[in-house]
């Protein structure tokens, strides 16, 4: 493994070296949210060995860096709280080959490395550069660095409709790839996006298996911890309900093995200047989620102005099994202090936006506003955020029950500006007001977050990146039990470089 590893990292030099002369277009570019658009796709093929010859690869350098700095440490009392770096660097390697009577495949082998890391024993205190390594696999092997098959999917096209089958990245409203560490997350099973309908996008989905970011195998899309009590085993994403746990699903009488059932719909073309979408989202007899969104662009002169909402309702399809044992399953953490069903996952959040953007695209800002019944958190584990695009900040996890939150946003595009090439700045101010009477929910806190991407114009495909959230948090809040919550503040400071070829 070690030997593939530094073959890997090898490869991908001496690629990115030769490629950067020899490539009159670059294959891919970077979007906004890291997610990568293919500027160079394979054709057809007349033959089972023209899929490979006429196929296309595609390569990326990586280095991403975070450091994370709290406003008051508490790990020598036995807190959780001590200041932590991660560093990460690798990169990936993709393969597409042409189709064939509509049949194509892809594969794509991702590396992250770690040459420069904090001790192993203090690997569960790394907070935002966790995803650069696998804290599962330094526990159980003591080994840093992570190399992983990813995506790896047959496919079929026809009719502006495509199927695939296997690894493979899905984006949907609570589905991301959320590809802004070294690894992205994907899914494993069946999916389906169709353009046959004129301005309408129709995506299904049926997995069977998810592999978060800092994961080298795939896991359960729901369940936490495995059969040992391993927390680092199984679904630990940030956002997983820890009450539907393994052990709580077979206590239960339940299966702990799940799978993930995704339809969307989306449409541009219904109504002029609307934008609408509607989604379904479930992992069968424990949650389903239904949502709504839409947009509508009102020409004002030089500008556009766009008022937007986002409605969520989430049913409870069998995770109150659970709660009938006495688990608080409506609090992501399982603790029932504050709410008054703990033992259902029943609940809603809404928010509003309202976006204003020049039509030169120099510039926009937004307000938007968010707020989460009363009733439970909002069960979203697959890196797709509930409120993300309305009102979530960087590394925030908002919607927990009875959660209100403002927001803020400006971005400006320097390049378009005339004034730096390549440069774009987004700023963001938002105000969590979390339950103060929940034990299981973090103190009120605003945050202030940055955003700097340069595409550099004199060596195509290099991007850089740098990130920084300065969270201020309120020290002195007591939930209902009269416990003092941890203070949330932090400074959080990210750099990432991408090179693509």
């Amino acid at each position: 493994m070690k030997l593939l590893k530094l073959s890997l990292a090898a490869a991908v030099c001496i690629a990115g070296a030769t490629a950067t002369t020899a490539m009159a277009k670059e294959k891919r570019s970077l979007k906004g949210n890291m997610t990568l658009k293919y500027n160079v796709l394979p054709g057809e093929a007349n033959s089972l060995s023209e899929m490979f010859t006429k196929g296309e690869w595609y390569g990326r350098l990586r280095f991403n860096s975070f450091l994370w700095d709290w406003d008051t440490e508490d790990y020598l009392t036995g807190g959780k709280k001590k200041d932590n770096w991660a560093i990460g660097i690798g990169g990936s390697f993709e393969y597409k080959t042409a189709y064939w009577n509509g049949f194509g495949a892809t594969a794509a082998l991702y590396t992250s490395q770690n040459p420069w890391h904090m001790d192993k024993n203090e690997v569960g205190y790394v907070k935002a550069g966790k995803d650069t390594f696998s804290r599962y696999k330094v526990k159980t092997e003591g080994t840093f660095g992570m190399t992983v098959l990813a995506q790896a999917y047959l496919e079929y096209k026809r009719n502006k409709t495509s199927l695939k089958v296997g690894r493979q990245i899905f984006e949907s409203m609570l589905t991301k790839s959320n590809d802004t560490k070294m690894i992205p997350n994907t899914f494993e099973g069946y999916s389906l996006t169709s353009k046959y309908f004129s301005g309408t996008t129709i995506k299904l989905a049926y997995f069977l298996k998810q592999k978060l970011r800092d994961h080298t195998s795939f896991h359960d899309v729901i369940t936490f911890k495995d059969a040992n009590g391993e927390s680092w085993a199984n679904n630990d994403d940030s956002a997983v309900n820890k009450a539907l746990s393994y052990a709580n699903f077979v206590a239960a009488g339940k299966d702990p093995n799940h799978d993930l059932i995704v339809a969307e719909i989306a449409n541009k073309s219904l109504i002029p200047n609307l934008k609408l979408k509607l989604n379904y989202t479930t992992v069968p007899e424990v949650v389903a989620l239904g949502a709504i969104e839409a947009h509508y662009k009102i020409p004002v002169g030089n500008y556009n102005l766009v008022p937007g909402f986002r409605y969520i309702k989430q049913w409870d399809r069998g995770a109150d099994d659970i709660g009938a044992l006495g688990v608080a399953v409506a609090n992501l953490k399982g603790k029932s202090a504050g709410y008054d069903d703990p033992y259902s996952v029943d609940s809603s959040v809404w928010m509003a936006r309202l976006d204003l953007k020049a039509k030169n695209k120099m510039w926009w800002a937004r307000v938007g506003y968010s707020k989460v019944a009363d009733d439970a958190d909002i069960i979203a584990p697959w890196r797709g955020f509930p409120t993300g695009g309305f009102t979530r900040a960087m590394a925030q996890y908002n919607w927990y029950a009875n959660t209100k939150t403002w927001m803020v946003r400006g971005v400006v595009n320097f390049d378009k500006a005339g004034l730096v090439p390549g440069l774009k700045a987004s700023l963001r101010y938002a105000m969590q007001d979390f339950d103060d009477n929940k034990a299981g929910v973090q103190a009120d806190s605003n945050i202030v977050h940055l955003d700097l991407v340069e595409k550099v114009k004199s060596i195509p495909g290099l991007y850089l990146k740098f990130r920084t959230g300065i969270v201020n948090g309120d020290d002195n809040t007591y939930d209902i039990n009269g416990k003092l919550k941890a203070d949330p503040s932090y400074n959080e400071y990210r750099f990432e470089i991408n090179y693509l070829f």
